[in-house]
């Protein structure tokens, strides 16, 4: 599979008052087209970090970040604006769906700015409502939603652009462990089916679960990345040393 992102050596460090927080250390890893990768770790290890330099919502301080084969990282953030429109789409743990537009207008919103005919839009629109379950629901308020409806909007609003990736920050925190678990599945089946390059960061144990790879981080700096087979095969030959 073709290799969507790289990552190489990026560092990034935050200033709170006087101190300086080294938030990633010379991260390493790369992430092929049509995979489900899951970034683990506890609070603070940089996770979300990492979410947001692949996502070009931050700029790491050194480093290389190459997205689909180009080097973006020296572009401004602003030049990068359509790249995010059109290749990135994002799920975030608290929804981020806007209040006065209905099930069916968040997740066109996106396609609006994107110039999208009224045709086509129509078209992506109910396809992607219907797949995840809420064509139904589809003239509803989001303040008339349940979590787990909420977060299936968000997941139709990111893929109905049909981006190349999309990136998720804790989806499931603020979700019950039914809901939380279809969320899961629902996502999984849906990078089986459309092959788009998913990419998390979480501590939830079922995501981890459900990765084809999880890359771990413990204080900026990877410390894993391989499947959670690979994991648990190191670890028992390391306990037995």
């Amino acid at each position: 599979m073709m290799e969507i992102i790289r990552c190489d050596k990026l560092s990034k460090c935050y200033s709170l008052g006087k101190t300086k927080v080294q938030a990633l250390h010379e991260v390493d890893c790369s992430i092929a087209g049509g995979e489900f990768v899951a970034i683990a770790g506890p609070s603070g290890s940089g996770k979300t970090t990492l979410l947001n330099l692949v996502g070009c919502l931050d700029k790491p301080d050194s480093g290389r970040l190459s997205l689909e084969g180009k080097d973006v990282t020296d572009e401004k953030l602003e030049r990068l604006a359509g790249f995010r429109a059109n290749r990135l789409g994002f799920v975030f743990q608290t929804f981020n769906l806007l209040p006065v537009l209905s099930v069916y207008e968040n997740v066109e919103y996106p396609l609006l700015l994107k110039g999208m005919n009224t045709t086509e839009r129509k078209k992506r629109v109910l396809g992607i409502l219907e797949r995840v379950g809420l064509l139904k629901r589809r003239t509803h308020w989001p303040q008339a939603l349940s979590g787990g409806e909420r977060q299936r909007v968000a997941i139709a609003r990111a893929l109905a652009g049909e981006p190349a990736m999309v990136l998720a920050d804790e989806p499931t925190a603020n979700l019950d462990s039914q809901t939380g678990q279809e969320i899961i599945d629902l996502m999984r089946e849906l990078n089986a089916e459309s092959k788009v390059t998913f990419l998390f960061s979480t501590h939830d144990p079922r995501i981890i679960r459900k990765a084809h790879r999880v890359i771990r981080l413990l204080d900026g700096r990877i410390v894993s990345n391989g499947t959670e087979r690979e994991m648990e095969s190191l670890e028992l030959t390391l306990a037995g040393n």
